[in-house]
């Protein structure tokens, strides 16, 4: 592991740093690792906010230990109504909005790439984790889902923003409507899953490629996920007018002009070859 300094407590994750990539695995595989009911939302809140502050880190990777990736909500709390669940109506929105949206709104501001390796089920408020990533690996014993409707709820914590930008309206739709749950393949077949892979070379999978990522220049590559989060958002031209200031920043970095030197070196060597 790095030796990288002021790491913040964690509680129900494991976190390790290698190389530049920051691997995250949720660790309550007693609750198939819930979002609500245990400290995985603070613990990944906390983690995005100081990756965002220190730029050793290009990439943060997502796992789950145990069987499951998440299993969302806590389906005990939701039954007994404690816990997140336990508040009048009009105190539970804002259990929501301060607590699970906050993880939602952490995950879209994170400056350098995300990949998901979803080793299992992934449900409701955890398929929309996964969802929140750049990249998705699926192991091919993984299965998700959009199940809000089959408890008669809605994706409180913002998936519905994200799934159709992934699958588009109709597909989103459908998902949605039938709170189905779907094999790995069919998540390959939908672009939910970039590759899947078998269980025991998932993770090693998702590193190499986490690796790949971290060893780019790290300015152009914040950047270049800023980039991607903001023409979601913007006209056309407000978009270019922000990529070429930010264009501008990486002509004048460090880090461009060390490949441009490197590049100068190999093409003066092979002349003199």
């Amino acid at each position: 592991m790095d030796d990288i300094k002021d790491l913040p407590v964690l509680t129900d994750t494991k976190v390790t740093i290698e190389q530049g990539v920051c691997t995250v695995a949720f660790d309550r595989d007693d609750v198939r690792n819930a979002l609500t009911g245990t400290e995985i939302v603070a613990d990944l809140i906390n983690i995005v906010d100081w990756i965002n502050r220190h730029h050793e880190i290009g990439v943060l990777l997502l796992t789950g230990n145990g069987k499951a990736f998440s299993s969302g909500g806590n389906i005990k709390d939701l039954v007994t109504k404690t816990g997140m669940f336990g508040s009048p109506a009009i105190h539970l929105q804002d259990n929501y909005r301060y607590n699970i949206q906050q993880m939602t709104l952490a995950m879209y501001r994170l400056d350098v790439p995300t990949i998901a390796a979803v080793n299992g089920a992934a449900i409701g408020a955890g398929f929309d984790l996964v969802c929140m990533c750049d990249i998705r690996l699926g192991s091919t014993s993984a299965t998700m889902g959009e199940t809000f409707v089959n408890l008669g709820l809605i994706s409180g914590d913002g998936g519905s923003w994200f799934l159709p930008r992934i699958v588009g309206m109709q597909r989103a739709a459908e998902l949605t409507f039938s709170g189905r749950l779907i094999a790995a393949q069919e998540a390959l077949a939908l672009g939910l899953f970039m590759e899947v892979i078998e269980p025991e070379d998932l993770l090693a999978r998702a590193k190499t490629l986490a690796r790949s990522f971290a060893a780019k220049p790290r300015a152009a590559l914040r950047m270049s996920k800023r980039l991607l989060q903001t023409g979601q958002r913007t006209s056309l031209g407000d978009f270019l007018d922000f990529a070429a200031s930010q264009q501008s920043l990486c002509h004048g970095s460090e880090e461009h002009n060390a490949v441009l030197e490197k590049l100068s070196l190999l093409k003066n060597s092979k002349k003199e070859g």
